[in-house]
C-alpha cells in the first residue's frame, strides 16, 4: 500500500500497447536476478524503460561480487537478460553500491535464512539479526518472525521477535518489509523481516 505514497516505485514504464508484454519480461527478469544473485546482499532490484533502452539497477552491498573480475560478472547478466526481453531492447545494467546493508530487509532476511540453511539455531540467529539491526541509528524498530519446522520438530511453528516502534498501520511510516524463504533437509522455513526508519514527509495537495 505504501508504494506510490510513501515509497517509489520498483518498475517504472508505461505503454497502452506494450504494457502486458513489458510485464512478461518484468517477471522474467526478477525471478532470474533473484535466482542468479542469491546470497550476494541485494537489497533492492529496479526496472527503468526509456525509449530504445531497458535499464536494470542492481542496490546490492556486494557490487565487487556481482560485477566479478574486470566485469566479466556484469556482462555475463546482461547477455542473460538479453535473452530474457522479447521486443530485444538494448539492455543497459547499473550496479549500485548499498552502504548500509542492517537497514535493508532484503538484505538481512537473506542472511538469516542462510545460517538457517547451514544449520545455526534459530533463535540465535534472529537475536544476533535483532541487535544488528537495532544497532543502527537510523531504525527506530524491527521485527523478525519465521514459521516452519524449526529445528526438525514435528510441527510447523511460528516464532518472532522485535524491537522498538513498529506502526504497520501508518501509512507515512517508512517500514522495509521483506520475505524470504530457506529450504532444509525439513522443509521450508519461511522469513519475514520488517525496519522502521521513521516517518516520511509527504507533499500536500
Amino acid at each position: 500500500m505504501r508504494i506510490g505514497f510513501s515509497q517509489d516505485w520498483r518498475s517504472r514504464y508505461f505503454s497502452k500497447r506494450d504494457l502486458i508484454k513489458y510485464l512478461k519480461d518484468d517477471v522474467r527478469i526478477r525471478q532470474f536476478l533473484e535466482k542468479k544473485l542469491r546470497f550476494m546482499g541485494v537489497a533492492l532490484l529496479e526496472i527503468e524503460r526509456n525509449p530504445g533502452q531497458l535499464k536494470v539497477i542492481i542496490h546490492t552491498s556486494r557490487p565487487g561480487l556481482i560485477i566479478g573480475r574486470a566485469g566479466s560478472g556484469s556482462d555475463e547478466l546482461k547477455k542473460e537478460i538479453d535473452r530474457l526481453v522479447k521486443d530485444k531492447t538494448p539492455v543497459r545494467i547499473e550496479i549500485q553500491e548499498y552502504k548500509n546493508p542492517e537497514t535493508s530487509a532484503n538484505i538481512m532476511a537473506e542472511q538469516i535464512v542462510e545460517r538457517i540453511e547451514r544449520r545455526m539455531p534459530f533463535r540465535r540467529t534472529m537475536k544476533q539479526a535483532l541487535a544488528k539491526i537495532g544497532s543502527h541509528r537510523e531504525v527506530k524498530g524491527v521485527k523478525i518472525e519465521i514459521k516452519g519446522r524449526l529445528n526438525g520438530s514435528d510441527i510447523a511453528r511460528t516464532e518472532h521477535m522485535e524491537d522498538g516502534l513498529m506502526p504497520l498501520q501508518t501509512l507515512t511510516a517508512d517500514i522495509d518489509f521483506a520475505k524470504n524463504t530457506a529450504y532444509t533437509t525439513y522443509g521450508t522455513v519461511g522469513v519475514k523481516v520488517w525496519i522502521y526508519k521513521g516517518n516520511v514527509a509527504t507533499k500536500k495537495n
